[in-house]
């Protein structure tokens, strides 16, 4: 019974996590979604104004998916071109990482002053972006409140010897874990989800408190999974489009599985380079933020080492989803 108590808290933690993030998304999109959709059309002349323009309008929205969605719009309604287009996916990718360093911060103890706040804004506010400001900040609020209540159902998980068994697995093998996140993300279909359940995995202390559950060693291929696990929602949101919504979907895929194929043959040195680049601490206490830091730098040096060879990305999905011949 207790076991069934357990998965139902955890569940219910994901669920308010997933909805904080929905409401706070669609808060922002409804407040500001012209505006910034209008930035995406405009400031994508070249490939580095794309980069950022799609980082940027990401960690405003938080979601990359709604951000790759609409570029798949603009490129069926013909405001964008398949060049300019490539790059804004990548720097969607980045802009992303924001959730993650976020709650990386551990303000859980704020989240009750972050709900009260957004139902005083809408309820004090009359006009539609005073109301939208309230419903961000409350959908804020819950993402802090549905970490707390999986990380308290996970608590008793750390004296289970079969989950220790099973991360001991993961961390022996990097491809288990690259399937475990790949796996989490088609099934919640949010990578900012599946990163929060990460953290709060890693960072519960394990039996000699100083240690957590997951090392960063081990929780890197499971966030690579994750990152692949985001591709999916292009290759939906492509389906019945026309061929560069293929080719976008294409590219991002091609993004993260390269990305992930080289991050996995160089594990050891990239864990060692974000552990240098993250606070000193006991492993429990740093490890979120590791993990946050690791899928910042990961993505960013996709994007760096892809934004380049924008051409040849475009070239190589073109040659890869032709047209057809008249």
């Amino acid at each position: 019974m207790q076991n069934i108590f357990m998965i139902l808290q955890l569940f219910g933690g994901l669920a308010l996590f997933l909805y904080g993030m929905d409401s706070m998304s669609r808060a922002i999109q409804l407040g500001a979604g012209k505006r910034l959709r209008s930035l995406l059309a405009r400031c994508t002349a070249n490939p580095v104004a794309g980069l950022v323009t799609g980082a940027a309008v990401t960690a405003v929205v938080q979601s990359s998916s709604a951000v790759t969605v609409m570029v798949i719009a603009f490129l069926a309604a013909g405001l964008l071109q398949l060049r300019q287009a490539v790059p804004v996916v990548f720097g969607a990718n980045i802009g992303t990482t924001v959730t993650a360093q976020l709650l990386a911060f551990q303000v859980e103890q704020g989240r009750y002053l972050l709900l009260f706040g957004g139902v005083l804004l809408c309820f004090a506010c009359k006009g539609q972006k005073g109301r939208c400001a309230g419903e961000a900040l409350f959908g804020f609020g819950l993402l802090f409140e549905g970490i707390t209540v999986m990380s308290s159902a996970l608590q008793p998980l750390t004296e289970s010897p079969q989950l220790w068994q099973w991360l001991v697995r993961v961390q022996a093998n990097p491809a288990l874990g690259l399937l475990a996140g790949l796996g989490m993300t088609l099934t919640v279909q949010s990578s900012s989800a599946t990163i929060a359940m990460l953290q709060t995995v890693a960072a519960q202390p394990g039996p000699d408190g100083v240690h957590g559950l997951l090392s960063l060693a081990g929780a890197i291929p499971v966030l690579l999974g994750d990152n692949i696990g985001t591709t999916i929602t292009a290759v939906l949101a492509s389906i019945g489009q026309g061929k560069d919504a293929k080719r976008v979907a294409a590219a991002h895929a091609i993004f993260n599985l390269s990305g992930a194929a080289v991050c996995c043959g160089l594990l050891g040195p990239f864990a060692a380079l974000v552990q240098r680049l993250s606070p000193a601490g006991p492993e429990c206490a740093v490890i979120a933020r590791q993990i946050a830091n690791a899928h910042t730098l990961f993505n960013v040096c996709c994007a760096l080492v892809w934004l380049p060879l924008t051409g040849r990305m475009v070239r190589l999905v073109t040659r890869l989803l032709p047209d057809r011949a008249a």
